[in-house]
């Protein structure tokens, strides 16, 4: 197990060290949904999911921003920390859970489509 204990070590100091980013884009067969930037850029509402009137709003993990990427539909998350960026990607995918429905029919959400990490090499 000294192999494990020395790669969970060396993931923990990668991830201190790089920058993510990841690009999200909402999924529609029928209704459009509507994603909002509020708060600053830490906070995520998705509207109009499935046609609900029910507003889903997430809070960003700390360090993590949230930005348009200028394409239709697409969302882009940011920070310092990948492990909260990409738990922030993980918070909104599942916001838009279909419940009580065929899921391999009602495909709507909004589902990470890229994922970038800069690691920041120490000389």
């Amino acid at each position: 197990n000294h192999t494990l204990s020395a790669l969970l070590i060396d993931e923990a100091v990668v991830s201190t060290q790089s920058t993510g980013k990841y690009k999200m884009k909402s999924v529609y067969a029928h209704f459009p949904i509507n994603i909002n930037i509020i708060n600053d850029n830490t906070h995520v509402e998705v509207h109009n999911f499935l046609g609900e009137k029910f507003v889903r709003r997430v809070n960003l993990m700390p360090g993590v921003t949230c930005k348009p990427t200028g394409q239709k539909d697409e969302i882009m998350l940011e920070g310092n920390d990948v492990e909260n960026v990409s738990r922030s990607a993980a918070l909104i995918q599942q916001s838009t859970t279909v419940k009580n429905k065929d899921i391999r029919k009602f495909l709507d959400g909004v589902y990470v489509s890229e994922k970038t990490h800069i690691v920041e090499l120490e000389e």
